[in-house]
């Protein structure tokens, strides 16, 4: 069945193919411009719902309310999962994009503390979590859906695409801020300018739910669900059938999701908090370097077509180790935005070993009646305990006078990554797929 269903796309015409993993991008990037938003805003529309004399404590709670969304997001990546594979991937890809768009249309339209009081938090913290949800889904079934659709010798290569529409989603966000900057004063960003972005946001979700009905399903998938005599997607199945596998994806994930985090959402506040630049400066120096990011993960998911997978996922296991901590400390005192953004670049480089291809590389480690969900929920286990919490720990241990110990918490982390990235074979050799 396996041996099959790798030969699955042959039978897609390259204009079906393309076409399909194009949509199948389009609706990842609106879906991580949706979640990100509320990361490039944080400084603007934080005030509106945590009063306080202290910017830090502010910040400190809505990167709380970043954190629990990600609480959802191994609930989301367990339910959806089970639904990609049972329903279908298109079936998951486009329930996940209507969780994100109601999500976004609700934060959107809440009233600030000064209006409802405690509501408006606790409603904030609800349209948080329909978005853990969504988000949650919206991996396992993107990335399982981007590796069936891409032949063999091109898997690394067009699965990167979903980190290229994860990245662009990123960016989206900060080029709205950014124009938004521009176009509006400070006082009129922090009293209704914050709220555009997830009326964008929202809208965009809208529209992408229709594209994704109109998307192809994967030949892997028809052909698994044809089979009748075998084990049902579920979690009890995946831990007790897959249980390395599993365990795998969450060690190889936890140091690249932490530095991903530390070195995207998080730096931009590292940036204005402790580099001491402005905010729209800020805002300048990552969006020029995720823009270059953005580029260099399908170069990079090429590469591992031709040399394999592991060296990649080695190259930045060692560079995070190497290089983190003094990339943080350099920042601290820079003074000049093209040398901070030199240095973002070079951490963003780093990271890019993992980024793109760390889809494809948990794609490959499972069957496909269960891969979107062993793809998805071990996958948000990881990132709700390390990538979700990065801001939170980084900002706590600003906060209690002990910045210096985040830099090493992310060097280690990668550090027990890499000691998986040495021990783990190649899964361009034993892909499943």
């Amino acid at each position: 069945m396996e041996h099959v269903s790798s030969l699955q796309p042959a039978s897609l015409s390259r204009q079906d193919r393309l076409r399909s993993i194009l949509g199948g991008s389009i609706g990842n990037l609106i879906e991580w411009y949706d979640w990100y938003v509320y990361s490039a805003f944080t400084l603007y529309f934080a005030p509106v719902f945590f009063p306080s004399d202290d910017s830090t404590a502010q910040l400190l709670n809505a990167a709380a309310i970043f954190a629990v969304g990600f609480l959802m997001r191994p609930i989301g990546a367990w339910i959806m999962g089970i639904y990609a594979d049972r329903r279908g991937r298109k079936a998951g890809l486009t329930l996940s994009v209507m969780l994100m768009a109601g999500g976004s249309l609700m934060i959107a339209a809440i009233p600030g503390y000064a209006s409802i009081g405690v509501m408006a938090p606790l409603l904030l913290l609800f349209a948080r979590l329909m978005q853990g949800l969504s988000i949650g889904g919206e991996y396992g079934a993107s990335a399982t859906y981007l590796s069936e659709m891409a032949q063999q010798r091109q898997r690394g290569f067009f699965s990167s695409f979903q980190y290229v529409t994860l990245i662009a989603g990123q960016l989206l966000a900060l080029c709205v801020l950014l124009l938004l900057q521009l176009a509006l004063t400070e006082h009129q960003l922090e009293s209704w300018g914050w709220r555009v972005p997830f009326v964008i946001g929202g809208l965009m979700a809208v529209g992408v739910y229709r594209l994704r009905r109109g998307l192809r399903e994967t030949e892997a998938f028809e052909q698994s669900a044809a089979v009748e005599e075998q084990p049902r997607s579920s979690g009890w199945n995946l831990i007790r059938r897959h249980p390395r596998e599993v365990l795998l994806v969450m060690a190889l994930t936890a140091g690249g999701t932490l530095a991903f985090y530390a070195y995207s959402t998080y730096m931009q506040k590292f940036l204005v908090n402790s580099a001491g630049f402005g905010r729209q400066t800020a805002t300048a120096i990552m969006a020029s370097a995720l823009f270059i990011y953005m580029l260099l993960q399908p170069m990079a998911g090429w590469l591992s077509d031709r040399i394999g997978r592991k060296p990649l996922l080695i190259g930045f296991g060692a560079g995070g180790v190497l290089f983190t901590t003094m990339i943080f400390t350099t920042l601290e005192t820079v003074t000049s935005s093209f040398s901070a953004f030199l240095l973002v670049l070079a951490g963003l480089v780093i990271v890019t070993g993992y980024t793109s291809i760390n889809a494809i590389v948990k794609a490959e480690l499972f069957p496909a009646n269960i891969r979107a969900l062993g793809v998805a929920l071990p996958y948000a286990l990881a990132n709700t305990l390390f990538g979700g919490t990065a801001e939170y720990a980084a900002l706590w241990l600003k906060h209690a006078g002990m910045e210096g110990g985040f830099y090493w918490y992310v060097t280690a982390m990668i550090g027990v990554s890499l000691i998986v990235y040495l021990r783990m074979p190649d899964t361009r050799n034993t892909s499943r797929i």
